[in-house]
C-alpha cells in the first residue's frame, strides 16, 4: 500500500483587468482541481494585469510559511497589458524551464502553434513552488490535469515538487 499523499497549502492568483470572483472560470477550476485532489486552498484573489500589483500579492505569499504553491492564471500572453512573467520572473530564485516546454508540447495537441504565445513559466522563491498559467479555462486544464496534478502528488515518483516544500521531507531550500 502507498504512502498518502501529503496535501499542500495553495493559493490561487487570477490575473485580470475583467474578473471577479464570480466571473472567474479559470481560477475556479483550478480551485476545484487541486481541493478534489486533497489539497487545501488558502487564499484565492484577483488583480489587474499591472507588475506591480500581481508581484506585490505574489511576493507577499512567497513571504508566507502558510502558503507552499502559488498558482497563477493570466497576464502570460503578447498584448500590452500581459505582464505577468515580467512580474514574476524577478521573485524566482530557480526557474523550471522545463514546465513551460512541457506545457507548450502538450498544448500543441489542442491549439496547434498558438501555443508558441504562451509565456506561462515555473519557479521556487524561499521554498515555494510557483507555477504561471495562461488565463483560458482549457489551459489551466491542461496545465492541471497534464503536468501539476502530478507535481504537487507527494507520491509521484521517480521526482515532485510536493517533496521541495513539505519541511518534514527535509528537501526544501
Amino acid at each position: 500500500m502507498s504512502e498518502a499523499m501529503i496535501p499542500l497549502k495553495i493559493a490561487v492568483l487570477t490575473i485580470s483587468d475583467t474578473r471577479d470572483l464570480d466571473t472567474d472560470r479559470s481560477g475556479a477550476l483550478l480551485a476545484e482541481r487541486l481541493e478534489a485532489a486533497g489539497h487545501r486552498l488558502v487564499d484565492r484573489r484577483i488583480a489587474i494585469d499591472d507588475v506591480y500589483r500581481i508581484r506585490a500579492v505574489v511576493s507577499e505569499w512567497i513571504a508566507d510559511p502558510g502558503v507552499q504553491v502559488i498558482l497563477t492564471t493570466g497576464g502570460t500572453g503578447f498584448t500590452g497589458r500581459d505582464s505577468t512573467p515580467e512580474a514574476i520572473s524577478v521573485l524566482l530564485d530557480k526557474r523550471i524551464e522545463g514546465f513551460g516546454e512541457q506545457f507548450r508540447q502538450l498544448s500543441f495537441q489542442e491549439i496547434g502553434s498558438s501555443t508558441i504565445q504562451s509565456r506561462c513559466l515555473g519557479g521556487l522563491a524561499n521554498a515555494t513552488v510557483v507555477f504561471c498559467l495562461p488565463g483560458a479555462s482549457g489551459a489551466c486544464r491542461t496545465a492541471w490535469d497534464g503536468l501539476l496534478a502530478e507535481q504537487l502528488d507527494s507520491r509521484h515518483e521517480p521526482c515532485n515538487f510536493a517533496n521541495l516544500v513539505i519541511p518534514e521531507r527535509g528537501q526544501h531550500a
